[in-house]
């Protein structure tokens, strides 16, 4: 039996690599009877690195993957190709991969990254294949981003030129809509949501043109309530960007997972999952509670909120406070634009060439204002921070439009949009951001008072679990 097979390599490998997770023991086991039978099966793993769990996933897919599709970031591809593979190798196990944009032949496990996995469900490609998705956590995000749409002034130019008999209803159509964008702009930088009235007059004008060219095939897809819609202004070109992602991509993969084995491993349980537990037939729960080192916290009392007038002094304050002790590297993250750009500036008055913005190449002792998304996307490039500065919580603003239509889509359903949408996300996103510094044994710092003066401040003290407070400052 292909579970036997598959546990007796793994224990080869781990006489060998005292280091390899083991629990991948009984995960090759259920790995391997999931391909067999065919389930439909949610594994949540208690594991600190998710690079852990390869060889008990890759090693059932050498002894049976002939119809397998792996869906992983560039990441993970690039890991599973340079690392995993030729460990395989050296054990007398081949894994025969297919890249390709196509479905492969038998025997060959099809790898996608997010992208083509979105162009393989929208072409009918993956069939009944049996699916499987590392880190399930994040799916529908990552889904969400790879399924995004974007329309610039090139696309309109496009379209024109592929049917000069409507360019005069197109162009009328583009110079209607600027004026009335352009009109409710309320500040230079603001984003627009588009109406929903717009995306339905102009799909039953591209109704009318036959074989569009993409990406307006898929737009008209996009024009449900079930995508946000949203534009960009360009004051200086008087041009605009229009951007468009789905809301819930996990309720149009809804029939795909009904109808496709899957196999989700996930590091944590979050609410966007319940959906798929609800249909897999299989659910463990592997691995026994993760051992950290506790992290050095520094979140006093007191703070104040970020609608108070004082809050950009505070952060300047003691963001100097907390790098003149530091030699090592310090980042800091802050998703206020405008308020990460005076911060910024700010510190490099005070501490000149060391502060850089979102830049991998710092000095050692380096400071790196950026994004939560830039940090987290850009943590592997960095060497370990020695601190970690989180200016505000990264709680998802209602002033993006994206999150602005998921709020009322939640509201409409009568659910508590910020304790079952903003909160996880928050939870999650933090979860993710101190895994660097906690691995380098550093410090974190939270100068957004709510932390304290919110009852739902106590979910992020159990998310950063083990910890240990910091009462005062001292220099290393």
């Amino acid at each position: 039996m292909i579970e036997v097979y598959a546990h007796n390599y793994l224990k080869n490998l781990l006489r060998k690599d005292s280091f390899i997770w083991p629990h991948n023991l009984t995960l090759s086991r259920l790995v391997a009877r999931s391909l067999r039978r065919r389930d439909k099966s949610s594994f949540t793993l208690e594991i600190a690195d998710c690079n852990d769990c390869w060889p008990g996933v890759l090693i059932p897919l050498c002894l049976q993957g002939s119809d397998a599709v792996l869906i992983v970031t560039s990441t993970q591809k690039y890991r599973i190709l340079q690392v995993e593979i030729p460990r395989l190798q050296e054990e007398g196990l081949n894994l025969a991969v297919w890249e390709g944009t196509i479905p492969p032949g038998n025997g060959q496990v099809w790898i996608l990254d997010y992208c083509n996995f979105i162009n393989a469900f929208r072409e009918n490609y993956l069939g009944l294949r049996q699916l499987i998705i590392p880190e399930a956590e994040h799916f529908s995000r990552r889904s969400r981003e790879a399924m995004s749409i974007t329309l610039s002034s090139s696309n309109w130019d496009t379209l024109r030129r592929a049917y000069p008999s409507a360019s005069s209803a197109l162009i009328n159509f583009h110079e209607r809509l600027s004026r009335r964008l352009f009109a409710k702009a309320i500040r230079p930088d603001s984003l627009i949501r588009m109406e929903l009235g717009d995306l339905i007059l102009l799909k039953g004008l591209l109704e009318q043109l036959p074989h569009l060219p993409k990406p307006w095939s898929i737009f008209l897809d996009a024009t449900t309530q079930e995508w946000a819609s949203w534009v960009e202004l360009d004051h200086r070109l008087l041009d605009w960007t229009w951007y468009l992602q789905p809301l819930e991509p996990l309720h149009i993969f809804r029939q795909l997972l009904v109808d496709n084995p899957f196999i989700m491993l996930s590091g944590s349980v979050q609410n966007e999952l319940d959906y798929i537990n609800n249909i897999a037939n299989v659910k463990v729960k592997l691995g026994s509670p993760i051992h950290q080192e506790p992290i050095r916290l520094f979140a006093p009392f007191r703070q104040p909120l970020p609608n108070a007038e004082c809050f950009a002094e505070h952060l300047l304050v003691q963001s100097r406070r907390l790098i003149l002790g530091k030699q090592g590297l310090t980042i800091l993250v802050l998703d206020d634009d405008q308020l990460l750009k005076t911060l910024t500036s700010e510190l490099a008055a005070e501490f000149g060439k060391r502060v850089v913005f979102e830049s991998t190449a710092p000095e050692t002792n380096g400071i790196i204002c950026c994004t939560t998304s830039w940090w987290i996307s850009s943590s592997h490039k960095l060497p370990p921070p020695e601190q970690l500065i989180i200016a505000l919580l990264p709680i998802s603003s209602l002033e993006s439009p994206l999150t602005a239509a998921r709020v009322e889509a939640f509201k409409q359903k009568g659910l508590d949009w910020f304790r079952d949408l903003l909160l996880p996300e928050l939870l999650s996103c933090i979860a993710r951001l101190v895994v660097p510094v906690r691995k380098n044994h550093g410090r974190l710092a939270i100068l957004d008072g709510r932390i304290r003066s919110r009852v739902w401040g106590n979910k992020v003290f159990d998310v950063l679990e083990p910890w240990i407070p910091v009462e005062r400052l001292l220099p290393d």
